[in-house]
């Protein structure tokens, strides 16, 4: 893939990103706490619903897109079952009226359950037409789908707070699904021809099995990697209440820039590893690219580190603890950007049961860790139960890798990531109380990442100054 297909991939996750730090605030300002932390438990089932009802059939057709000559009907055979399946679920909660809405908000309201239906459907459908642009290196159209809906979402709050609209759950709940609903219609206008083409399509129920074979394990491992990262919310709202909920998410939303980095790696990364699979070439590669990442990944937690008391700037007083928290809620994207690094060997072999025992383990960690540590430090014990069990998920991804296809350097890779991890919970639980000591660790760490990525940070600087120098001339 190109640079210049690269940026285009990179628009949406940046400017997505830079809208979400100004809608931030504007929710925090003028919406509850309570309200807040009601909105992550949407957010929860939205990824809850993609991963359980995709049947894994979503990589499948990203793992099997540059076999195949008719992409079309792949599209309906990935797509299909999961629909269905989705659609007489949402149907057969519906008849009881607004027990979702009940079980997410603790309200049951009947509208407040549609609503969240209809965001469940233009979640999962937007979520395989979306991998029609990526893997098609669609990248400026990937984009603007991502980054319309978050300019929407933007407006309809401004619409709020400018004409004096009430400021509850449901105006916000309806803000939320519409920006689903306008990001479904960008993506079904910019995949037309191939969907439409797939409607045409027949179904190839012997190749649908070998689909099936490589996507279902898959769906344990989705779910455990759903748990992974939502079971925090939970224990926070079943341990503690929905202002501790409210702080966390605004905390793991300010993650937002960690979260470019992974959006834009993820999308990338991914056809790029298996177009070189598919003409036997490129693998060499890896080794490199995962150094990269892991340069940027220090740096985010160094960074993050040493400035996290910028975000108190953007929020009510309420909101302080989000400046220890912050540090510890970027683990979760850095740490699984730089496991999709490392984990190719896994997707190349095809042995999809290890990127499950993978997730199961880190579930299990975090499990624990949120037992134990919600009940003492709330919304930061969460945080660091969730960074650790990522730094768990990235071990084990590295290490199933190497057994199942060929062994990569990896000791820079956990000590860095232990330092930092060690030093990203440490900040969160005790980072008030230690103060200037953890700002000269983390000082200490951005030397020695100067150090020890010398090269790396030389290459990329070359590289950007000889761009900028040549379309300067």
């Amino acid at each position: 893939m190109t640079p210049k297909k690269i940026a285009a991939f990179a628009i949406g996750p940046i400017g997505g990103a830079l809208l979400s730090l100004i809608s931030l605030p504007v929710i925090t300002w003028f919406f509850s706490q309570e309200d807040v932390g009601r909105m992550s438990m949407l957010q929860v089932t939205l990824s809850f619903s993609t991963l359980l009802f995709s049947l894994g059939l979503d990589q499948s057709y990203v793992r099997e897109f540059h076999e195949v000559d008719n992409s079309p009907a792949l599209l309906k055979r990935a797509m299909l079952p999961g629909l269905v399946l989705l659609m007489l679920a949402l149907a057969v909660l519906l008849s009881f009226g607004g027990i979702l809405a009940e079980w997410l908000f603790g309200l049951p309201k009947v509208h407040l359950s549609v609503l969240v239906a209809i965001a469940l459907l233009a979640s999962f459908v937007s979520r395989f037409l979306s991998l029609v642009l990526r893997m098609n290196e669609r990248g400026f159209a990937f984009s603007m789908s991502q980054l319309l809906p978050k300019l929407l979402l933007l407006l309809i709050i401004g619409g709020y707070v400018f004409t004096g609209a009430s400021k509850n759950l449901t105006n916000l709940i309806v803000a939320n699904t519409s920006a689903l609903t306008f990001v479904l219609v960008i993506y079904a206008w910019n995949t037309r021809k191939e969907w439409l083409a797939s409607l045409r399509s027949q179904v190839d129920f012997n190749q649908l099995r070998q689909m099936l074979r490589f996507g279902l394990p898959l769906i344990l491992g989705g779910l455990a990697f759903w748990g992974l990262t939502a079971v925090d919310k939970i224990f926070l709202r079943t341990l503690t209440s929905f202002e501790e909920l409210g702080i966390y998410s605004v905390s793991v939303s300010f993650a937002a820039a960690a979260v470019i980095l992974q959006s834009i790696f993820s999308t990338v990364w991914a056809p790029t590893v298996y177009k070189w699979a598919s003409k036997g070439q490129g693998l060499e590669n890896v080794h490199r690219v995962s150094r990269y990442i892991l340069a940027l990944v220090v740096l985010g937690f160094s960074l993050a580190g040493l400035f996290s008391w910028v975000v108190t700037l953007f929020l009510p007083d309420s909101y302080t603890e989000v400046r220890w928290i912050v540090v510890s809620c970027i683990g979760y994207p850095l740490l699984y950007t730089l496991s999709e690094s490392t984990v190719v060997g896994i997707g190349i072999s095809k042995r999809t049961s290890y990127s499950m025992l993978a997730a199961v383990t880190a579930f299990l960690v975090n499990l624990i860790g949120n037992w134990f540590l919600i009940p003492r430090y709330g919304a930061a014990g969460a945080a660091v139960s969730t960074c650790v069990s990522f730094w768990a998920f990235f071990l084990l991804r590295t290490e199933f890798s190497i057994y199942l296809w060929k062994p990569m350097p990896r000791v820079l890779l956990y000590v860095y990531t232990t330092l930092s991890v060690a030093g990203a919970s440490t900040f969160t639980l005790w980072g008030e109380e230690l103060g200037k000591w953890m700002s000269a660790f983390w000082i200490l760490l951005l030397i020695s990442w100067l150090l020890a990525f010398k090269n790396e940070i030389s290459t990329a600087s070359a590289f950007i100054f000889k761009r900028r120098l040549f379309k300067g001339t």
